[in-house]
């Protein structure tokens, strides 16, 4: 199969590799296409490396059709039509993957675009739901809102009744956000919290779901409500970071750090079963949709890294196989 390895010097580049065999309850998928997320860049940049035992080869989420079954796996047939969730091995023409971790296309979702899903979805609902405890009539705050998990954290906190405050550069990004159900969109180049003191009556937000990290851990705290949750999910501006502890006690609020990735296979497919429960029939009344800036060649891989750290991009980059 071909697939994209990492250079000596940090470049993409397209390599002929054997094809992957699925091990006991995993199956092989012929992949159509990858999602890109920012942990790809910095897997490539050497600052985010694979859990034990995944795949070296770049890439958390795609979507395609099932070739062959290992042994143990039930309810999945060749040529299911499926995306998935991955620790690793995107960035290929071929993956393999725990069943625990498939998901159906839905009827009428193209093919190709149901690979900017699995990661994007899967982090906003754990997070947003099973960590945060949002439910309706409450206030997120979603930091980023026209990135990849940022877009479905915007649907997701719709669907379930929250009023959504989010973060965007410039008018056209905050229009997009709108769209999407955002209620209100603060540019993230002026002063975020006098914004939301201002949007929220000076209560703050119940949920914040934040990808700044350390650099925004600060602000973040000033604008949590009484009992409100700060989610960090990434690390935009920095891994380490001061918190004022008598602010925190004062809202009883509380701070969580969490990633995908490297969860036990158990729990990966617990946030997925409650994906496919909760969140895909959002997919087929409309609710949620995946948002896709562009379809690249896999062999243009690293022009889709390029394009992603251009900032230009709104919602999911994807290569095609």
């Amino acid at each position: 199969m071909r697939a994209i390895t990492v250079s000596a010097d940090a470049r993409l580049e397209l390599t002929e590799l054997p094809d992957p065999s699925p091990g006991h309850g995993e199956v092989v998928l012929d992949v159509a296409a990858a999602g890109l997320n920012r942990a790809d860049v910095l897997q490539r940049a050497g600052h985010y490396p694979p859990p034990p035992g995944a795949s070296d080869i770049i890439g958390l989420e795609v979507s395609g059709t099932v070739r062959e079954l290992g042994e143990g796996v039930t309810g999945w047939q060749v040529g299911d039509r499926v995306c998935a969730l991955l620790a690793g091995g995107g960035y290929a023409e071929q993956v393999a993957v725990p069943a625990g971790q498939l998901l159906p296309v839905p009827a009428g979702l193209d093919l190709v675009d149901a690979a900017a899903l699995p990661e994007a979805v899967c982090t906003a609902w754990s997070n947003l739901v099973d960590v945060a405890g949002l439910s309706a009539g409450q206030t997120v705050l979603v930091h980023g809102g026209s990135g990849g998990v940022g877009s479905a954290a915007i649907q997701l906190s719709r669907a379930l009744g929250a009023r959504v405050l989010t973060t965007a550069g410039g008018p056209g990004r905050a229009a997009r956000c709108e769209e999407l159900g955002a209620d209100v969109v603060i540019d993230y180049h002026g002063d975020v919290p006098a914004a939301v003191h201002e949007a929220t009556g000076g209560t703050g937000a119940d949920v914040i779901l934040d990808v700044l990290g350390a650099g925004g851990l600060a602000d973040n705290v000033a604008m949590l409500a009484t009992g409100g949750r700060l989610v960090v999910i990434g690390t935009q501006r920095g891994t380490r970071g001061e918190v004022d502890l008598m602010a925190l006690m004062r809202k009883r609020a509380s701070v969580h750090g969490t990633t995908l990735r490297a969860r036990p296979l158990g729990e990966k497919a617990a946030i997925v079963t409650a994906v496919r429960e909760r969140v895909w029939p959002m997919l087929h009344d409309g609710r949620l949709r995946a948002v896709v800036h562009d379809r690249l060649p896999l062999a243009q891989a690293e022009r889709a890294h390029e394009l992603l750290d251009s900032g230009e991009v709104f919602g999911k980059l994807l290569l095609v196989t």
